[in-house]
């Protein structure tokens, strides 16, 4: 499994929780979300909530951009 940027393996009081937002719908979690999916798309970033991750799974496994969704 793979950390998001900055993340390190002591999750103690000082640790700064990430907001991830979902790039389709808006819905907005607290990190780490593991069933939520992640995309690099043009150097960047994107983050798919649960849902929108179902919705558009054939898509993501043909690793099209969330533009062609």
């Amino acid at each position: 499994m793979t950390s998001l940027s900055g993340d390190s393996d002591s999750s103690g009081p000082t640790a700064e929780r990430q907001t991830l937002v979902c790039a389709r719908c808006g819905t907005a979690a607290e990190a780490p979300q593991p069933l939520w999916s992640c995309s690099v798309e043009n150097g960047g970033r994107r983050y798919f909530c649960e849902n929108c991750a179902r919705e558009n799974l054939r898509a993501i496994e043909s690793r099209l951009d969330s533009a062609w969704w």
